[in-house]
């Protein structure tokens, strides 16, 4: 798995021409401190410490998609919020989501291959030709890849859905596992409309956000949608049915600037006792990926 990691991480260097000292993923972005007020309303399901009723502090880093820090905001339509917990033991848990509900490979190995066949995006996406030829080959990446041509990006990092895109468990006192995926709800939902987004300068989104925290806190509702027997867990490229039960387990928000937290490795699959990481091949993959980023990125600057 580290060979295959490192592996994609070159060809992500490659295809997206990544400068020095930056994310090999997300590489612009804001971060702030937060504080995460549980409802303790999955109590039943987790006995994880910062979703229990009470609050708990947090770092969250809001960003754009591109390997490259040049592309403009309308060039990276998907956008990320990653949130760190600080838990009361002096661990860390992360819940790291995108403006999207879905990945576009289902497997690491098909991953790395698909970065392979694309030759360049430093113009912000691959040529027509390149892109009918990855929906050809990766059958079940066209839901994502017609996801992003025609994704309608957030009007400002404060006003997307931020979805976790793979599932994990929660865990129970009596060890019952439920099936979960993560959802962040702004307080207000709003997109742009592609006329819109094209004419945002570099760095409009960065702004936007810094004044709006200025002005007061800024507030993600955290809710959990609950999996059921049939739905997949393994399997990122798929969504689960809309009708599934959701439960709130509680309020982010965003107080104040946090710039030192532009270091911290926000490694999804670093959970804590009461949650696990489901079979997505994917997600785990992510471990070894953003360690070796880390590493190349520590090392460049």
């Amino acid at each position: 798995m580290d060979e295959l990691a490192k592996t994609t991480i070159d060809r992500i260097e490659k295809v997206f021409d990544v400068p020095a000292g930056y994310r090999r993923a997300h590489a612009r972005g804001k971060s702030y401190r937060a504080h995460f007020t549980a409802t303790g309303s999955a109590n039943h399901l987790t006995k994880a410490t910062h979703f229990q009723e009470g609050e708990s502090e947090a770092v969250v880093r809001f960003s754009h998609f591109s390997p490259d820090p040049k592309w403009t905001d309308a060039m990276s339509p998907v956008k990320g919020m990653a949130v760190q917990f600080l838990l009361p033991n002096g661990k860390v848990t992360n819940i790291v989501g995108v403006t999207s509900p879905i990945f576009f490979a289902k497997t690491p190995e098909i991953f790395s291959e698909m970065l392979g066949v694309v030759k360049s995006f430093k113009k912000g996406k691959p040529s027509f030709k390149e892109l009918v030829g990855l929906l050809a080959d990766y059958p079940e990446s066209g839901a994502m890849l017609t996801n992003i041509w025609k994704m309608q990006a957030p009007s400002s990092f404060a006003t997307g859905q931020y979805y976790a895109i793979h599932a994990f468990y929660f865990i129970n006192e009596e060890g019952q596992r439920q099936p979960i995926k993560y959802l962040w709800q702004p307080e207000e939902v709003d997109t742009l409309s592609p006329l819109d987004a094209i004419s945002l300068s570099s760095g409009t989104f960065e702004r936007d956000i810094e004044e709006r925290v200025a002005k007061g806190p800024v507030k993600f509702r955290l809710d959990v949608i609950l999996g059921q027997p049939e739905d997949p867990t393994d399997d990122p490229t798929k969504e689960w049915p809309q009708d599934r039960e959701k439960l709130t387990l509680g309020t982010l928000t965003i107080i104040e600037a946090a710039e030192e937290a532009e270091e911290v490795v926000f490694d999804p699959t670093l959970v804590t006792d009461g949650i696990e990481c489901s079979e997505d091949r994917i997600l785990n993959f992510r471990h070894h990926a953003y360690q070796i980023s880390h590493d190349r990125r520590t090392l460049e600057t």
